[in-house]
Protein backbone atom coordinates (compact mmCIF):
# COMPACT_ATOMS: atom_id res chain seq x y z
CA UNK A 1 0.00 0.00 0.00
CA UNK A 2 2.41 2.46 0.93
CA UNK A 3 4.27 1.79 -2.46
CA UNK A 4 1.08 2.42 -4.11
CA UNK A 5 0.74 5.65 -2.45
CA UNK A 6 4.17 6.55 -3.28
CA UNK A 7 3.91 5.69 -6.98
CA UNK A 8 0.87 7.47 -7.01
CA UNK A 9 2.54 10.82 -5.68
CA UNK A 10 5.20 10.34 -8.08
CA UNK A 11 2.70 10.25 -11.24
CA UNK A 12 0.60 13.63 -9.88
CA UNK A 13 4.02 15.29 -9.23
CA UNK A 14 5.05 14.25 -12.96
CA UNK A 15 1.95 15.45 -14.19
CA UNK A 16 1.89 18.88 -12.61
CA UNK A 17 5.41 18.91 -13.98
CA UNK A 18 4.50 18.55 -17.35
CA UNK A 19 1.19 20.82 -16.88
CA UNK A 20 3.53 23.48 -15.78
CA UNK A 21 5.85 23.38 -18.36
CA UNK A 22 2.68 24.13 -21.43
CA UNK A 23 1.33 26.65 -18.84
CA UNK A 24 4.73 28.29 -19.05
CA UNK A 25 5.18 29.04 -23.12
CA UNK A 26 3.83 31.03 -25.24
CA UNK A 27 3.29 29.09 -29.11
CA UNK A 28 3.26 30.59 -32.43
CA UNK A 29 2.64 28.46 -35.91
CA UNK A 30 4.92 29.34 -38.80
CA UNK A 31 3.94 27.43 -41.60
CA UNK A 32 4.33 26.81 -45.63
CA UNK A 33 1.45 25.34 -48.20
CA UNK A 34 1.85 24.88 -51.88
CA UNK A 35 -1.93 24.57 -52.65
CA UNK A 36 -1.48 23.35 -55.72
CA UNK A 37 -3.04 26.19 -58.74
CA UNK A 38 -5.24 28.13 -56.84
CA UNK A 39 -6.68 30.00 -59.83
CA UNK A 40 -9.95 32.21 -60.35
CA UNK A 41 -12.09 31.12 -62.76
CA UNK A 42 -11.50 34.52 -65.00
CA UNK A 43 -9.45 34.56 -67.94
CA UNK A 44 -6.51 36.87 -67.15
CA UNK A 45 -4.92 37.54 -71.01
CA UNK A 46 -1.56 38.44 -69.45
CA UNK A 47 -1.00 34.86 -68.25
CA UNK A 48 -1.30 30.81 -68.99
CA UNK A 49 -4.49 30.06 -67.09
CA UNK A 50 -6.43 28.40 -70.00
CA UNK A 51 -6.60 25.35 -68.54
CA UNK A 52 -8.12 26.66 -65.66
CA UNK A 53 -11.48 28.25 -67.03
CA UNK A 54 -14.74 27.26 -67.34
CA UNK A 55 -14.27 26.08 -70.86
CA UNK A 56 -10.56 25.30 -70.34
CA UNK A 57 -9.24 21.04 -70.69
CA UNK A 58 -9.79 20.56 -66.84
CA UNK A 59 -13.21 21.91 -66.67
CA UNK A 60 -12.61 24.76 -63.91
CA UNK A 61 -16.17 26.21 -63.00
CA UNK A 62 -17.12 27.80 -60.19
CA UNK A 63 -18.01 24.92 -58.57
CA UNK A 64 -14.47 23.18 -58.53
CA UNK A 65 -13.06 26.34 -57.81
CA UNK A 66 -14.93 27.00 -54.53
CA UNK A 67 -14.50 23.56 -53.45
CA UNK A 68 -11.28 23.69 -53.93
CA UNK A 69 -11.39 26.54 -51.76
CA UNK A 70 -13.26 24.66 -49.35
CA UNK A 71 -10.67 21.62 -49.32
CA UNK A 72 -7.92 23.85 -48.69
CA UNK A 73 -9.34 26.00 -45.72
CA UNK A 74 -10.05 22.40 -44.18
CA UNK A 75 -6.45 21.69 -44.08
CA UNK A 76 -4.99 24.99 -43.31
CA UNK A 77 -7.98 25.52 -40.45
CA UNK A 78 -5.98 22.06 -38.80
CA UNK A 79 -2.49 22.72 -38.93
CA UNK A 80 -0.97 23.15 -36.13
CA UNK A 81 -3.74 23.65 -33.54
CA UNK A 82 -3.24 20.69 -31.13
CA UNK A 83 0.20 22.98 -30.48
CA UNK A 84 -1.64 26.63 -30.82
CA UNK A 85 -5.22 26.50 -31.10
CA UNK A 86 -5.07 29.52 -33.52
CA UNK A 87 -3.77 27.24 -35.70
CA UNK A 88 -0.93 29.15 -38.10
CA UNK A 89 0.50 32.84 -37.28
CA UNK A 90 2.47 33.01 -40.40
CA UNK A 91 1.86 30.66 -43.25
CA UNK A 92 3.38 31.19 -46.88
CA UNK A 93 1.75 30.36 -49.74
CA UNK A 94 2.96 29.11 -53.41
CA UNK A 95 1.01 28.75 -56.62
CA UNK A 96 -1.33 31.49 -56.08
CA UNK A 97 -3.44 33.07 -59.13
CA UNK A 98 -3.27 36.44 -57.74
CA UNK A 99 -4.94 38.40 -54.05
CA UNK A 100 -8.32 38.00 -55.15
CA UNK A 101 -8.05 33.44 -55.01
CA UNK A 102 -6.11 34.72 -51.61
CA UNK A 103 -8.91 36.86 -50.04
CA UNK A 104 -11.59 34.19 -50.89
CA UNK A 105 -9.86 31.58 -49.15
CA UNK A 106 -9.31 33.70 -45.73
CA UNK A 107 -12.66 34.61 -46.05
CA UNK A 108 -13.56 30.59 -46.08
CA UNK A 109 -16.14 29.83 -43.24
CA UNK A 110 -13.21 28.19 -41.48
CA UNK A 111 -10.85 30.79 -41.70
CA UNK A 112 -12.64 34.01 -41.48
CA UNK A 113 -12.93 34.25 -37.82
CA UNK A 114 -8.92 34.17 -37.89
CA UNK A 115 -9.16 37.52 -39.84
CA UNK A 116 -5.72 36.39 -42.21
CA UNK A 117 -4.36 39.53 -43.58
CA UNK A 118 -2.26 39.29 -46.55
CA UNK A 119 0.62 40.09 -48.34
CA UNK A 120 1.25 39.50 -51.71
CA UNK A 121 2.87 40.97 -54.86
CA UNK A 122 2.23 40.29 -58.78
CA UNK A 123 5.00 38.02 -60.10
CA UNK A 124 6.14 38.07 -63.87
CA UNK A 125 5.54 34.32 -63.93
CA UNK A 126 4.59 33.21 -67.12
CA UNK A 127 1.99 30.42 -65.49
CA UNK A 128 0.71 33.32 -63.72
CA UNK A 129 1.34 31.93 -59.93
CA UNK A 130 2.49 33.58 -57.28
CA UNK A 131 4.03 33.38 -53.40
CA UNK A 132 2.21 35.44 -50.85
CA UNK A 133 2.32 35.50 -47.13
CA UNK A 134 -1.02 35.24 -44.78
CA UNK A 135 -0.86 36.55 -41.26
CA UNK A 136 -2.75 36.59 -37.85
CA UNK A 137 -2.71 40.08 -36.72
CA UNK A 138 -3.15 39.29 -33.31
CA UNK A 139 0.31 37.37 -33.68
CA UNK A 140 2.27 38.82 -36.42
CA UNK A 141 1.98 42.88 -38.36
CA UNK A 142 4.51 43.35 -41.09
CA UNK A 143 6.95 46.74 -40.74
CA UNK A 144 8.24 46.59 -44.57
CA UNK A 145 7.92 44.16 -47.44
CA UNK A 146 9.05 43.95 -51.24
CA UNK A 147 9.28 41.28 -54.09
CA UNK A 148 13.12 40.10 -54.90
CA UNK A 149 13.46 39.72 -58.38
CA UNK A 150 14.88 36.48 -59.41
CA UNK A 151 17.50 36.48 -62.55
CA UNK A 152 16.66 33.24 -64.69
CA UNK A 153 18.13 32.39 -68.12
CA UNK A 154 17.84 29.88 -70.57
CA UNK A 155 20.84 27.41 -71.98
CA UNK A 156 20.77 30.53 -74.78
CA UNK A 157 21.33 33.06 -72.26
CA UNK A 158 17.47 33.85 -72.90
CA UNK A 159 15.58 35.56 -69.88
CA UNK A 160 13.33 33.49 -68.68
CA UNK A 161 10.14 34.72 -66.44
CA UNK A 162 10.07 32.93 -62.61
CA UNK A 163 8.53 33.78 -59.17
CA UNK A 164 9.67 36.89 -57.38
CA UNK A 165 10.81 35.90 -53.79
CA UNK A 166 8.68 37.23 -51.25
CA UNK A 167 10.69 39.10 -48.46
CA UNK A 168 8.08 40.30 -45.06
CA UNK A 169 9.94 41.90 -41.77
CA UNK A 170 7.52 42.41 -39.06
CA UNK A 171 6.87 41.70 -34.98
CA UNK A 172 5.91 38.59 -34.14
CA UNK A 173 4.41 39.65 -31.00
CA UNK A 174 6.44 42.82 -30.98
CA UNK A 175 10.20 40.68 -31.52
CA UNK A 176 11.37 41.60 -35.32
CA UNK A 177 11.68 38.55 -37.66
CA UNK A 178 12.24 38.28 -41.50
CA UNK A 179 10.80 35.98 -43.41
CA UNK A 180 11.42 34.65 -47.41
CA UNK A 181 8.56 33.06 -48.84
CA UNK A 182 9.62 31.14 -52.33
CA UNK A 183 8.71 29.06 -54.82
CA UNK A 184 12.15 28.20 -56.58
CA UNK A 185 12.23 26.87 -60.49
CA UNK A 186 11.02 23.58 -61.23
CA UNK A 187 13.07 20.71 -62.16
CA UNK A 188 11.70 20.73 -65.74
CA UNK A 189 14.27 19.57 -68.18
CA UNK A 190 15.59 17.32 -65.67
CA UNK A 191 17.10 18.31 -62.17
CA UNK A 192 20.95 19.07 -63.42
CA UNK A 193 19.71 21.28 -66.28
CA UNK A 194 17.65 23.20 -64.52
CA UNK A 195 20.07 23.36 -61.10
CA UNK A 196 21.28 26.99 -62.35
CA UNK A 197 17.90 28.58 -61.67
CA UNK A 198 17.41 27.13 -58.32
CA UNK A 199 20.83 28.20 -57.35
CA UNK A 200 20.20 31.69 -58.30
CA UNK A 201 17.10 32.02 -56.44
CA UNK A 202 19.12 30.88 -53.53
CA UNK A 203 21.51 33.26 -53.90
CA UNK A 204 18.76 35.96 -54.26
CA UNK A 205 17.95 35.02 -50.56
CA UNK A 206 20.98 34.88 -49.37
CA UNK A 207 22.66 38.34 -50.30
CA UNK A 208 19.52 39.81 -48.69
CA UNK A 209 19.77 37.46 -45.74
CA UNK A 210 23.54 38.46 -45.52
CA UNK A 211 22.86 42.06 -45.53
CA UNK A 212 20.01 41.95 -42.42
CA UNK A 213 22.69 39.28 -40.45
CA UNK A 214 25.28 41.84 -41.36
CA UNK A 215 23.93 44.38 -39.18
CA UNK A 216 22.48 41.84 -36.84
CA UNK A 217 24.02 38.23 -36.79
CA UNK A 218 21.30 37.46 -34.39
CA UNK A 219 18.55 38.07 -36.55
CA UNK A 220 15.66 35.72 -36.65
CA UNK A 221 15.40 35.15 -40.27
CA UNK A 222 13.06 32.47 -41.80
CA UNK A 223 13.58 31.01 -45.07
CA UNK A 224 10.07 29.18 -46.47
CA UNK A 225 8.94 27.43 -49.19
CA UNK A 226 8.42 24.80 -52.21
CA UNK A 227 12.32 24.86 -53.06
CA UNK A 228 11.96 22.04 -55.76
CA UNK A 229 15.63 20.68 -54.02
CA UNK A 230 15.65 18.44 -51.07
CA UNK A 231 17.56 19.55 -48.08
CA UNK A 232 21.04 18.35 -49.04
CA UNK A 233 20.59 19.59 -52.74
CA UNK A 234 23.50 21.98 -53.81
CA UNK A 235 21.11 24.77 -54.02
CA UNK A 236 20.08 24.35 -50.14
CA UNK A 237 23.38 23.01 -48.57
CA UNK A 238 25.91 25.10 -50.45
CA UNK A 239 24.35 28.14 -51.72
CA UNK A 240 22.12 28.97 -48.82
CA UNK A 241 24.92 27.09 -46.69
CA UNK A 242 22.06 25.46 -44.51
CA UNK A 243 23.04 23.01 -42.05
CA UNK A 244 21.43 19.82 -40.59
CA UNK A 245 23.35 19.59 -37.57
CA UNK A 246 22.57 22.96 -34.95
CA UNK A 247 26.29 22.25 -33.79
CA UNK A 248 27.25 23.22 -37.02
CA UNK A 249 25.29 26.62 -37.31
CA UNK A 250 27.66 29.60 -36.93
CA UNK A 251 26.43 33.02 -35.32
CA UNK A 252 23.91 34.43 -38.90
CA UNK A 253 24.07 30.53 -40.16
CA UNK A 254 21.10 28.73 -41.20
CA UNK A 255 19.43 25.54 -39.15
CA UNK A 256 17.54 23.42 -41.29
CA UNK A 257 15.36 20.80 -39.68
CA UNK A 258 14.30 18.65 -42.73
CA UNK A 259 17.63 17.17 -43.25
CA UNK A 260 17.22 14.40 -40.70
CA UNK A 261 13.59 13.63 -42.13
CA UNK A 262 14.36 13.67 -45.76
CA UNK A 263 17.18 11.46 -44.51
CA UNK A 264 14.75 9.08 -42.94
CA UNK A 265 12.24 8.72 -46.37
CA UNK A 266 9.88 11.52 -44.96
CA UNK A 267 8.93 13.80 -48.04
CA UNK A 268 6.07 16.51 -48.69
CA UNK A 269 5.39 15.12 -52.34
CA UNK A 270 6.08 11.94 -54.38
CA UNK A 271 7.02 11.69 -57.84
CA UNK A 272 7.59 8.15 -59.88
CA UNK A 273 6.87 6.47 -56.07
CA UNK A 274 10.12 8.33 -55.01
CA UNK A 275 9.41 10.98 -52.13
CA UNK A 276 11.04 14.34 -52.75
CA UNK A 277 11.33 16.97 -49.51
CA UNK A 278 10.67 20.25 -51.44
CA UNK A 279 8.65 21.62 -48.56
CA UNK A 280 10.98 23.28 -46.35
CA UNK A 281 11.27 26.12 -43.76
CA UNK A 282 14.66 27.08 -42.77
CA UNK A 283 15.22 29.26 -39.84
CA UNK A 284 19.02 31.48 -38.67
CA UNK A 285 20.79 30.74 -35.87
CA UNK A 286 18.67 33.73 -33.80
CA UNK A 287 15.93 30.62 -33.06
CA UNK A 288 18.16 28.32 -31.59
CA UNK A 289 18.81 29.73 -28.21
CA UNK A 290 16.01 27.61 -25.54
CA UNK A 291 16.83 29.95 -22.50
CA UNK A 292 16.23 33.71 -24.55
CA UNK A 293 13.41 36.12 -23.80
CA UNK A 294 12.34 35.59 -27.34
CA UNK A 295 10.21 32.76 -29.33
CA UNK A 296 12.39 29.92 -30.26
CA UNK A 297 12.70 26.98 -32.80
CA UNK A 298 11.08 23.81 -30.94
CA UNK A 299 9.66 21.43 -33.53
CA UNK A 300 9.17 20.79 -36.96
CA UNK A 301 6.12 19.21 -38.74
CA UNK A 302 5.17 17.78 -42.08
CA UNK A 303 0.69 18.04 -41.44
CA UNK A 304 -0.23 14.76 -43.45
CA UNK A 305 -3.69 13.38 -42.17
CA UNK A 306 -5.30 10.44 -43.75
CA UNK A 307 -7.91 12.11 -45.45
CA UNK A 308 -4.97 14.22 -47.19
CA UNK A 309 -3.41 11.05 -49.04
CA UNK A 310 -4.64 9.46 -52.36
CA UNK A 311 -6.14 5.90 -51.53
CA UNK A 312 -6.46 4.12 -54.91
CA UNK A 313 -5.17 4.59 -58.41
CA UNK A 314 -1.58 5.50 -59.33
CA UNK A 315 -0.71 7.66 -56.90
CA UNK A 316 -2.24 5.90 -54.05
CA UNK A 317 -0.34 7.02 -51.03
CA UNK A 318 0.30 10.14 -52.80
CA UNK A 319 -0.38 13.42 -51.21
CA UNK A 320 -4.32 13.77 -52.74
CA UNK A 321 -3.64 16.38 -55.63
CA UNK A 322 -6.56 18.48 -57.37
CA UNK A 323 -6.40 16.51 -60.85
CA UNK A 324 -5.22 13.46 -62.22
CA UNK A 325 -4.82 15.03 -65.40
CA UNK A 326 -7.62 16.92 -66.61
CA UNK A 327 -9.73 15.20 -64.05
CA UNK A 328 -10.73 16.56 -60.71
CA UNK A 329 -10.07 14.49 -57.99
CA UNK A 330 -11.53 16.64 -54.92
CA UNK A 331 -7.96 16.60 -53.54
CA UNK A 332 -6.47 19.31 -51.78
CA UNK A 333 -2.97 19.49 -53.12
CA UNK A 334 0.11 17.48 -54.59
CA UNK A 335 2.24 18.87 -51.63
CA UNK A 336 1.27 18.50 -48.04
CA UNK A 337 2.39 21.38 -45.58
CA UNK A 338 4.72 22.16 -43.19
CA UNK A 339 5.11 24.09 -40.09
CA UNK A 340 7.54 24.69 -37.56
CA UNK A 341 6.24 25.23 -33.37
CA UNK A 342 7.77 28.10 -31.62
CA UNK A 343 7.95 28.89 -28.00
CA UNK A 344 8.13 31.82 -26.04
CA UNK A 345 8.46 31.43 -21.93
CA UNK A 346 5.84 33.36 -20.38
CA UNK A 347 6.24 34.79 -16.72
CA UNK A 348 4.85 32.79 -14.35
CA UNK A 349 3.85 36.09 -12.47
Amino acid sequence: MKKKLVLLAALCLTSFYVLAQKASYQAAIIGFYNVENLFDTIDDPLISDEEFLPGGTKRYTSEVYHDKLYRLSEVISQIGTDKSPDGPAILGLAEVENRAVIVDLANTEKLRGRNYQIVHYDSPDSRGIDVAMIYNPKYFVPTYSEALFVPLFDADSTPRKTRDVLYVAGKLVNETIHVFVNHWPSRRGGEEASAPGRAAAARVCKHKIDSITAINPDAKIVVMGDLNDDPVSPSVAVVLGSKGDKAQVGKGGLYNPWVVPYRNGTGTLAYNDSWNLFDQIIISSGWLDKNQDGYFFAESYIFSKPWMTQTSGRYKGYPKRTYDFDKYMSGYSDHFPTYLLMLKKVSSN
